[in-house]
């Protein structure tokens, strides 16, 4: 991954890739990671909320052929090619100010859930990223 940030309710990524599609790169990303999700919410017997979420997770999961259980992802996407260094300027700023419009932080480097650490400040964010040039 080059940039990325995950908002309560969304999540953004700037990715490449030299080798393989994109499109699979999502497929397994989606698949492993909402796996990894809904394995912890199970798991995790404190959380207030498990049952009202599983249930959620499971309830639109029956409206598509394509999942096993629950369906956890959205099924669509919303690509954009970044065709030159103007867009993918813009877009970076745009992923790394989200949290700030947002109202979580006042400073991007601030929000942990961002690689903003590593284009902002002097620091590794929790996700190893390639920065963009």
């Amino acid at each position: 991954m080059c940039a990325w940030c995950i908002m309560s309710s969304h999540v953004h990524l700037i990715i490449s890739t030299e080798k393989g599609n994109l499109s699979d790169i999502m497929r397994d990303l989606k698949r492993h990671t909402s796996k990894t999700i809904l394995k912890a919410i199970d798991e995790n017997i404190q959380e207030s909320r498990r049952d009202w979420m599983l249930w959620m997770f499971e309830r639109a999961g029956k409206h598509n052929a394509n999942n096993e259980k629950y369906q956890f992802w959205q099924q669509h996407n919303h690509p954009i090619e970044l065709s030159n260094q103007q867009m993918l300027e813009q877009r970076l700023d745009y992923l790394h100010n989200n949290p700030v419009e947002s109202g979580a932080v006042d400073y991007p480097p601030d929000y942990l859930y961002s690689s903003a650490r590593d284009y902002y400040a002097d620091q590794k964010g929790l996700v190893p990223v390639i920065l963009l040039s």
